[in-house]
């Protein structure tokens, strides 16, 4: 799994490459909390995910929580097979992806 991390302001942008599962989660999540504070919105550009397992759902549950108490979050550029992971799961229900 490859991270972009792009800050402007209080805007964060992630762009994620790879898989996300057991082994990469950990990593993504540690580069979220160096950067999450004071941000008002949190973007991840979903655009060259080929995979994620339940532990990178936390991490963007995680994320959604945090940042219902301080800003917005959305995915973007989410592909067809992923969306099918967040439909199964019910992540449609509580992310915004657009």
């Amino acid at each position: 799994m490859k991270i972009n991390k792009n800050k402007n302001g209080t805007k964060l942008t992630f762009e994620i490459a790879g898989r996300v599962d057991t082994s990469t989660a950990p990593q993504l999540e540690s580069a979220i909390k160096e950067e999450i504070s004071g941000v008002k919105e949190l973007v991840f550009d979903m655009d060259k995910v080929e995979y994620i397992s339940s532990a990178g759902l936390r991490v963007l549950l995680s994320s959604q929580k945090t940042m219902n108490n301080q800003g917005t979050m959305k995915l973007i550029n989410v592909n067809d097979e992923i969306m099918e992971i967040f439909e199964v799961t019910g992540f449609t229900d509580i992310l915004t992806i657009e």
